[in-house]
């Protein structure tokens, strides 16, 4: 496979980047602490590190990090995805209800239920509203006589519509002292990153990444319509499903772990595609590695513009993705 010389350097550069931004915003927190020991603690250096140092590292911060890093890469690819078999700009996990069933589920059990399954009580809730928002579209896609991409698209809206005002009526009606962790957690955060769940989120991305591989030129061929991909022998029908059900699964997972985090698959595939082009063998990797940028960066500013107050990480990307729409708009 050529590589055009430019990805190639922008790839680099972006990993060292992505590098740099991941050790400082180790560095930063309640306890700031000193860059040479986060070097030590990661066996790069011989210097002697205190054991709750370490422990803060270990625990807690480079978990953090390494979830902001899968969460980004995860919902870029899913942006591109849904962005490639819908033909929208604007498509991303919230067109189609996923993120709005995967909140629903977790507002339920914060009201309703509490912590029945100790700390697996969130991420197995909101994983569920999401996997149930994914199949409500689907079944109101098929109850439908025409089956064509805007079809999609509004029954996604539909179900994302009616999981929100659950949602309201679940905050509104239940324990008003869980309004504000509901409120926190429907703005999204990194505060549930612990070794133990970090699997569910490499899982979501491990998936996307197996499609992209496995489907990358029926992805491609889609690009140029639906007549053109059909005379290829492509089922787009088919293919639609397989995008859909693989991306409300990685969404489910990432949601259930980080809260609602929006704009990111919006603005990505739009920031990847000027340096990658639009082949899904070299976008996806540009993609990955841009999404986790903005999520590892969205982190660090979430860290230190209220320290030792956290500000929810989407409150960062909705300001980002709300200028980023408008130059869009403006810009077409």
């Amino acid at each position: 496979m050529n590589i055009p010389r430019v990805y190639f350097i922008a790839l680099v550069l972006g990993l060292f980047a992505l590098l740099g931004i991941t050790l400082f915003s180790i560095t930063q927190g309640a306890v700031k602490i000193p860059f040479e020991h986060v070097l030590a603690a990661l066996n790069l250096s011989t210097l002697a590190v205190p054991e709750m140092t370490e422990l803060i590292i270990y625990d807690l911060r480079l978990p953090r990090s390494l979830l902001a890093i899968c969460t980004g890469a995860g919902l870029a690819m899913v942006g591109v995805l849904l962005q490639t078999t819908t033909r929208n700009e604007l498509a991303d996990p919230f067109l189609f209800g996923l993120s709005a069933g995967a909140s629903a589920g977790a507002v339920f059990v914060m009201t309703r239920l509490g912590d029945q399954l100790g700390i697996w009580t969130l991420p197995v809730a909101a994983f569920c509203g999401g996997i149930l928002s994914a199949i409500s579209v689907l079944v109101l896609f098929s109850l439908q006589s025409a089956r064509g991409v805007d079809r999609l698209v509004i029954s996604g809206l539909a179900i994302s519509f009616l999981f929100g005002a659950v949602t309201s009526y679940l905050v509104y009606s239940g324990d008003q002292r869980a309004a504000s962790s509901v409120l926190f957690w429907s703005m999204g955060g990194l505060g549930l990153a612990r070794w133990e769940n970090l699997p569910f989120a490499l899982a979501a991305v491990v998936i996307l990444v197996a499609l992209i591989s496995l489907r990358w030129r029926s992805l491609d061929a889609l690009l140029a319509g639906d007549q053109t991909a059909n005379s290829l022998g492509i089922n787009v029908s088919r293919l639609r499903i397989q995008v859909f059900l693989c991306c409300a699964i990685a969404t489910a997972l990432l949601v259930a772990l980080t809260g609602v985090i929006g704009f990111v698959g919006l603005m990505v595939p739009h920031l990847a595609r000027p340096i990658s082009g639009v082949s899904h063998r070299l976008l996806a990797p540009m993609a990955m590695l841009i999404g986790a940028l903005i999520m590892t960066s969205g982190d660090l500013l979430s860290r230190t513009l209220l320290a030792p107050q956290e500000l929810p990480i989407g409150i960062i990307t909705a300001a980002l993705g709300g200028i980023f729409v408008l130059v869009l708009v403006l810009k077409k």
